[in-house]
């Protein structure tokens, strides 16, 4: 009898509304790279998300690898330009085995969490709270 990855994984039970970071901070799409950069620094995150005015929809996340392959290109673009690609949400009632399968899947570092009811983001997971999970 095969088992499925997601079901025998060691996280397949544990909800991402479990470890996400609450809340997401964000900047509109014309923010400089160093105003980018800054909040990272000062609150201590690796990705921002890139929203429209008015909206809490990120069209886009802003990771601390797109900081640094832009200052690596010797690149100076604005939000949304540096954001290296689109966001993908994974829902806070996700496994955290799904969300682990997600990151894998498109290569990249941070979800946004949508809650289930309302459809908001209401969060943010990264690989390394998937890797705190895992290590328990």
């Amino acid at each position: 009898m095969s088992h499925h990855p997601l079901t025998s994984s060691p996280l397949a039970h544990v909800r991402v509304g479990d470890c996400m970071h609450r809340g997401i901070l964000s900047c509109p799409p014309d923010a400089t790279l160093g105003e980018v950069a800054e909040m990272m620094a000062r609150h201590r995150i690796h990705a921002v998300a890139v929203t429209e005015p008015g909206s809490a929809e990120p069209t886009g996340i802003v990771s601390d690898l797109d900081v640094v392959a832009a200052v690596a290109a010797g690149d100076d673009p604005d939000a949304l330009h540096a954001a290296a690609t689109e966001p993908l949400a994974v829902s806070a009632d996700d496994s955290l085995a799904r969300a682990a399968q997600l990151m894998s899947e498109h290569g990249v570092s941070h979800l946004v969490v949508i809650d289930a009811a309302s459809g908001r983001p209401v969060g943010v997971l990264s690989t390394l709270d998937i890797a705190a999970a895992y290590a328990g």
